[in-house]
Formats: structure tokens, C-alpha cells, sequence
């Protein structure tokens, strides 16, 4: 999907077409893009690539500096606003960028790893705090927020919500402070809100009132289970896999995987660094966020409690009505990377006044700090090949057989658990449009609830009992009469079948309701339909 993503965005920056659409999936209502997270933040600026090079190397691109330069951008900010120890800073930056929870959403999701915008609009937030220019740090923070629009919305709003928490926390216990704040904050965040409208408006509009737009994506209710917080992620190197996986939603989403020893010494920090302002207030952050990632119901280990969380007063709020309240776990990982910064630097720095700790105690601060981080320290992400794909798209053998304006059917239809149709259509070129697919858009034409794929038409539903049964499905005359009307609606040139799991109840069902055999051509079983959607 995320390769698609970066294929067609190229695509529509090289045909001067508008990337904020497409019509090569879900043909022929399309997809609004900027309403799933196509990224247009990288995958714009780096259309080049991905014309060279293919959208898989686009990706490597995308996740490996997305990892690499979050963990920058936190090192730059801790190392010149928040500590005077490199060593705190390399610390802090590290845990930031390499987290167990970023390289559990590495496997799949780069907009949650791409953090590296994040601590630069802290930075200009509490820049105008301070009362340093306002209208510069104003323009620049509404110029950031804009970019980060385009990078990562989810992202975006759970960073908001953790760092509000910081900030109320810190202005609660600091009043005189946050009553000088008021003015330049709101100066400033004028000027920050007028600058975004200016550059991500449009965009947002058509987001939520564009085509294919929709109101809200339910995920039901998925908070972390307790234990989470105490496991170890399944790509670290304590991983445990059947134990991560028992408390988790899937390998992607292991948002809460601190591990016990990490717990235990944030326990301590916090207790010892209490009294600073900054460090209690990233503290009540960490643990607030993480209570509230326990979604709308606590659950103990696989138990469901009974006991309400604070989620549930939240949960049905316009815009947080989209996130999985896991993920909010997530706004744990930069509080967590600032408090181990500060803590070494209290053990490593001089101040005036202060000298560092004695040799024996910056060492065993140290041996402590690597005692907690390198259970938790990434290991290769797995890597696998994908099919190869049918001669029939990579030699062109399709477009003998697309009329012009025609889709391509794939048997089943792409969706969420289909995907590999959308590789094909890459590795064609992007040449034909297909319907239905994997994307977010609304839930049918009268409802816009958001869903994960198009709704479908009955053919399409019939391929899924194929799948489900494993078993060819009867066809009445109703049904094929209703196939040529969802082929008609679908613009539809032909059925492509490649070889797969059930292929010959695909193909019987297939040859039942066109009433002709389908031929093997070129690597996948093909059933031209011209003649029932064209009159050719």
C-alpha cells in the first residue's frame, strides 16, 4: 500500500495531475488521498526517486530516515535546550529514534515513524513561551505544523496531546511564568494557525469535504493491556514474541513494550528529579498518556477489569474519535527519552556551583542506563520476498486486452487483505485503474462513515465466500445478470485470476458466471469481458 502511495503520487507530480486524488484504485468513484496517509510531505519532494529508482527503494528511503533523522532532530534539540551532556543528548536522541515501540511500526507504518519534525515544533512552542519573537517563531511553527500535516496527522495529534499535558503541567506549577506566556503564546499561535491555513487549507478541505471524503474511522475499542508496558517488543533484543503478541493488536501496533527495567528506573528518575519543573512536568506527561493508552476499559492481563479508563471521556470527541487508543502510548516514548537525557546530565555535566558526580557513580549511572536500553535495543526488521509478479503486467500482455478507459478485475478484488493487486498495477506502470482496493475512504454512498476498502458490490462479495469456503459457489441467472451489472459499473476490460489459494473455485465460479472458460496467459487466468461492458 505504501509503495502504491508513492507510485502514484510520482505519478500524478510527473503528469501534473492533482495528488490529492487518483482514480486507479476504487474506479470509478476514486480515492481521496489526502484523506489516507499517503505522505505527500516525502513522497512529493522525493518523486525523483521513485521515477529512477521504484517506490520500494522510496520506502527504504522513507523508513530509514525517518528513524535515523527523528533520533537527529531529538539529539539536536536535547543537546542545545534541555541538556549540556552529549552524552545525555546521544541517549535521549537514540531511545527517541530507535524505540521499541518506532521499530514495532517500522514493519509497516513510516508516518509513525517519521518524528523528525516533532521536536522542532516544540521547540518553536516553547520559543514563544519564552517571549523570543514572536512573529518569527510564529510563521515558523505554522510552517512546521503545515509539513507535519503532510507527514503524519495521527502523529500530529497524539504529539499535541502529550505535549499539552507537559505544558499544563508545567504552567500549573510555574503560574507566575505562565502568566507572562499568555501573550507572546497567543501572538504567536495567531500568526502559527494563520500560516498553516495558508499552506495545508485547501488540502484539509478536501480532506473532509473533498470527494471519497469521510466523517470519522471507528477501530473499536483497542486500548494496551497493562502488561504491554512491562513486555519486551518482539524485534528487540529481549524480544519475546508469543509474549508481545498476547498483549498486542498485531506486530505493528506493540505501541506500549518498555519493558520492567526501563518502568523501574522511570519510577526512580521521576521520584529523584521531582522537584524540577521540567522533568515532573515530561513525568506526569509519560504516565498520563500512558493511562489514557489504556483505552476505555482497563485490562490486566488479557482481563477485562470492569473498570472504566479516562479514555472513555475522550474517546468519542470530534477528531479523537479516529485514534487507536493504543498509539497514544506512543507520546510516552519523547517523555521518556527527555527524562534519561536530564538524568544523565545531572550525573555528567558541570554547572557552576556543581561538580559532576564522582567516576564511580557516572559509571554506574551507565551500567544502569545500558542495563535498561539494550533489552529493549532494535533487531533486524524480517524481511521477505514478495511474489513475483505475473509476466502478464510486467511484459504489458494487459494492454491487449483494456479498452480505452477499461479496469483491470483482479479475482478476488483488492482490499485491505488483498493487496498484492496493487504491486501488479505498479509494476504495469500505473496503466490501468482498477476498482475497489485498499484504501480509507466512506463506508457507502449515503454514509460516510469511514471503513478500510469500498464497500462492495455482490460480486465481489461473492469472491469473498469463495475465500471464505474455499469452495466454488453456485451461480443463479440472478447473479450473473447482477456480475455484468457490476462489470458495467467497474468499466471493467477483463478478469485476471493469478495462481493462489483456491484458484480452481475462483476459476470454476468465475467460468460459471460468465459462462465461458477463462484462458492462462502469460503467468494468470484471464477472462476477457469486452464484449459484455464495451458491446466489442
Amino acid at each position: 500500500m505504501w509503495e502504491w502511495f508513492f507510485s502514484v503520487t510520482a505519478h500524478s507530480v510527473a503528469h501534473l495531475e492533482n495528488p490529492l486524488t487518483t482514480e486507479l484504485q476504487n474506479f470509478p468513484l476514486g480515492v481521496n488521498l489526502m484523506a489516507n496517509t499517503a505522505m505527500l510531505g516525502v513522497s512529493i519532494p522525493l518523486t525523483p526517486l521513485t521515477l529512477l529508482f521504484g517506490p520500494t527503494f522510496t520506502w527504504a528511503v522513507v523508513l530509514t530516515g525517518s528513524l535515523a533523522g527523528s533520533a537527529a532532530a531529538w539529539y539536536w534539540v536535547f543537546s542545545r535546550h534541555l541538556v549540556r551532556s552529549r552524552a545525555a543528548a546521544v541517549i535521549g536522541g537514540a531511545f527517541a529514534g530507535f524505540a521499541p515501540s518506532m521499530i514495532s511500526h517500522a514493519n509497516a507504518h513510516p508516518n509513525f515513524v517519521a518524528w523528525f519534525v516533532l521536536p522542532f515544533l516544540a521547540l518553536k512552542v516553547i520559543h514563544l513561551a519564552r517571549g523570543h519573537r514572536p512573529v518569527r517563531n510564529g510563521i515558523w511553527l505554522g510552517v512546521l505544523t503545515a509539513y507535519q500535516i503532510f507527514l503524519g496527522e495521527e502523529l500530529l495529534l497524539i504529539f499535541v496531546l502529550g505535549f499539552a499535558v507537559f505544558a499544563i503541567a508545567y504552567c500549573v506549577s510555574r503560574r507566575r511564568e505562565a502568566r507572562a506566556m499568555l501573550r507572546p503564546v497567543a501572538a504567536g499561535g495567531g500568526i502559527a494557525l494563520l500560516v498553516t491555513l495558508v499552506l495545508a487549507g485547501f488540502p484539509l478541505w478536501w480532506q473532509f469535504f473533498g470527494p471519497q471524503s469521510y466523517a470519522g474511522l471507528a477501530h473499536g475499542e483497542v486500548g494496551n493491556d497493562t502488561a504491554a508496558f512491562t513486555r519486551f517488543a518482539t524485534q528487540s533484543v529481549a524480544g519475546q514474541p508469543e509474549a508481545a503478541a498476547a498483549v498486542s493488536m498485531n506486530r505493528t501496533e506493540e505501541n506500549a513494550f518498555f519493558g520492567w527495567p526501563l518502568i523501574v528506573v522511570m519510577i526512580v528518575v521521576t521520584i529523584w528529579l521531582w522537584r524540577e519543573a521540567v522533568a515532573r512536568s515530561l513525568a506526569i506527561s509519560m504516565f498520563l498518556m500512558a493511562w489514557l493508552s489504556l483505552g476505555s476499559d482497563i485490562t490486566v492481563v488479557g482481563e477485562d477489569t470492569g473498570v472504566a479508563g479516562p479514555w472513555r471521556l475522550l474517546a468519542d470527541l470530534p477528531l479523537l474519535d479516529t485514534l487507536l487508543a493504543t498509539r497514544l502510548a506512543l507520546a510516552c516514548v519523547p517523555a521518556v527519552a527527555a527524562l534519561l537525557a536530564i538524568a544523565t546530565d545531572r550525573v555528567f555535566a558541570f554547572r557552576p556551583g556543581l561538580d559532576a558526580r564522582p567516576l564511580p557513580v557516572r559509571l554506574l549511572w551507565l551500567g544502569a542506563v545500558a542495563a535498561v536500553l539494550l533489552p529493549v535495543a532494535p533487531i533486524q526488521l524480517v524481511v521477505h520476498n514478495r511474489p513475483a509478479t505475473p509476466a502478464f503486467f510486467t511484459d504489458g500482455t494487459w494492454r491487449g486486452y483494456v479498452a480505452r478507459g477499461g479496469t483491470v478485475v483482479p479475482v478476488p478484488l483488492a482490499s485491505s487483505g488483498e493487496s498484492e493487486p496493487l504491486h501488479w498495477q505498479v509494476e504495469a506502470g500505473l496503466g490501468y485503474s482498477m476498482p475497489e482496493g485498499y484504501f480509507v475512504g466512506p463506508s457507502g454512498p449515503e454514509d460516510r462513515r469511514g471503513r478500510y476498502g469500498a464497500y462492495q458490490r455482490p460480486t465481489s462479495l461473492l469472491f469473498d465466500r469463495v475465500r471464505d469456503s474455499g469452495q466454488a459457489q453456485g451461480v443463479t441467472e440472478a447473479a450473473r445478470n447482477q456480475a455484468i451489472a457490476d462489470l458495467r459499473y467497474w468499466h471493467a476490460s477483463v478478469l485476471v485470476l493469478s495462481p493462489r489459494d483456491h484458484a480452481d473455485a475462483y476459476r470454476a465460479t468465475v467460468d460459471l458466471l460468465l459462462r465461458k472458460p477463462g484462458r492462462y496467459i502469460d503467468g494468470v487466468w484471464v477472462w476477457d469481458v469486452r464484449a459484455f461492458t464495451t458491446g466489442s
